[in-house]
């Protein structure tokens, strides 16, 4: 990464948005283990992938119908979902690759 005293104002609220966001995610998974990543498959038997988009398909109605959910936070966890996501690809790649 470059050093961050040569970035400018709007390059540091980007570290500054996704370290946030990562310190949300890890925390939220330190609470409820690794759900988004390895769901219990109790009623759905999706992929990890296909289930995030459902949650973000439902965040997304969510906003669109400016339900009482703040849309702020709305917002904040779609973002999250969106790295959750990308996440459950590399782990798709990774097990691909590997025989995992």
């Amino acid at each position: 990464m470059p050093n961050e005293s040569r970035l400018t104002l709007a390059q540091q609220a980007i570290v500054a948005a996704c370290e946030e966001l990562k310190a949300m995610l890890l925390e939220k998974n330190r609470q409820y283990g690794n759900s988004a990543l390895e769901p219990v498959r109790i009623f759905s038997k999706a992929s990890p992938v296909e289930q995030l988009s459902v949650r973000m398909d439902d965040k997304l109605s969510r906003i669109r119908s400016g339900q009482p959910d703040d849309t702020e936070d709305a917002r904040w966890d779609l973002a999250g979902y969106l790295v959750l996501e990308r996440a459950a690809r590399l782990v798709e790649l990774h097990d691909l690759e590997f025989g995992e």
